[in-house]
Order: structure tokens, then sequence, then C-alpha cells
């Protein structure tokens, strides 16, 4: 399958989701990398004007799951976010972010991903961590 379609078929799942709301779409991916964008528009800003940094987690969240899905040895598991943590360094106001998930342990059971959240040029906004749990599905 070419890499358009795996995208397409990715970005389709995100349908009456959270990641739909946030208008989040995954952008490209690599042997070891998964990247997704989101606009910043004032319905994901605080109350100030700038990037939520709850919206920040959130994009965060979805690419590093998204990436251990896609990433992983196993397609009859399920994967859960299970710890996240994160510095928000520069602020935005609009324009999109970019999130880059890559892996910095990929095991059988936890993965623990590094997503670097950067603006459109290249700035970094926030540098996040998310251990990933993969489970079997019932």
């Amino acid at each position: 399958m070419k890499k358009e379609e795996i995208l397409k078929l990715m970005n389709a799942s995100n349908s009456q989701t959270l990641m739909q709301t946030l208008s989040i779409d995954f952008v490209d991916f690599g042997e070891d990398y998964l990247i997704a964008k989101m606009p910043v528009t004032p319905r994901i800003h605080q109350p100030d004007g700038i990037l939520h940094g709850g919206a920040t987690f959130a994009l965060a969240e979805t690419v590093g799951s998204a990436a251990a899905q896609m990433f992983n040895k196993s397609k009859n598991t399920i994967v859960r976010g299970i710890e996240m943590s994160g510095n928000h360094l520069k602020s935005i106001k609009d324009g999109f972010v970019y999130a880059k998930a890559q892996s910095i342990h990929n095991g059988f059971t936890t993965q623990i991903w590094e997503i670097k959240v950067t603006n459109q040029a290249g700035e970094l906004i926030s540098s996040c961590k998310l251990t990933t749990l993969t489970l079997p599905k019932k």
C-alpha cells in the first residue's frame, strides 16, 4: 500500500473523535516516525489568545499512540497511553503545529515515544514524552 493510501486510512479513522474536533491530520511517516499537524485557531486557544497546552498534549498523545499502533509488532493488539509529560517552550497564536513521534523504546508491552511539537518554521513549541502500553485485543 502506498504512503498516501495509508495516511488516508489513518485520517479516516479519526471521524467523530477528538482528533476530528481538533482537526488533527496525519501527514507523513517513515521507518521510525509519524507526523501529524493541527491548525492553531481561536477554537483551541487559551483565553489570552495562544495555543492551549491541553490541545498540544492531545496532539502529542494522538501521534504517539498512533505511532505505537503503526509500528506495533502484532496487529491483534490495542495501544493505550499510560503516562505523558512535557514542557511548553514557546507560544503560538496561529498557523499550524506539527508533532513528530519517534521511538525511544519499542518493547513488546511498553513503548516510550519522544514527541516534538514545532511550528511551521520548525521552531520547537513543546517537547513531550509518552509511554504507551500494548495489550491483546479481547
